[in-house]
């Protein structure tokens, strides 16, 4: 299998079975053109691309300094292909099963000052019944470290 009819295939079946938006579709097909690329540099066609040749594409996009949020969508896309071609039977064996994307690190949340939630409770206008909701609201959402 080449790789453009396997991108057409897998653009078809992006369309078509899983219903993804148009710009869905054009990340996908970027990413794969990424890894055909690279394939295309050492020779090698979709159906017979090893774990090992997908390392080297992973340590190439990082070479390339893309930041690691890039690397994990684009390694996600790579993995949706794979997937694809397993179901289609034209692979018998997926090798980014054990494919690994870099790891992300969580960003912790903003948080208000103390100066910020006073002011925040004192804004609420108590004359009213939803006022006395509204700081219960906002005291249960403070006192327990709850996010909206």
């Amino acid at each position: 299998m080449k790789w453009e009819q396997a991108r057409r295939q897998f653009m078809q079946y992006l369309t078509l079975e899983r219903s993804l938006s148009q710009n869905s579709i054009e990340a996908y097909m970027h990413d794969l053109r990424l890894l055909e690329q690279f394939c295309e540099g050492i020779s090698v066609s979709p159906e017979v691309v090893t774990y090992a040749q997908l390392q080297d594409f992973i340590e190439h996009l990082n070479e390339l300094g893309m930041s690691p949020h890039s690397q994990a969508r684009i390694i996600s896309g790579i993995k949706s292909f794979f997937q694809f071609l397993l179901y289609d039977q034209a692979i018998e064996q997926d090798p980014t099963s054990l494919l690994e994307g870099p790891k992300l690190g969580r960003k912790l949340p903003d948080t208000l000052s103390y100066d910020e939630i006073v002011t925040l409770l004192e804004a609420i206008d108590h004359s009213k019944p939803e006022g006395q909701r509204n700081r219960a609201i906002l005291e249960v959402l403070y006192s327990a470290g709850l996010r909206v």
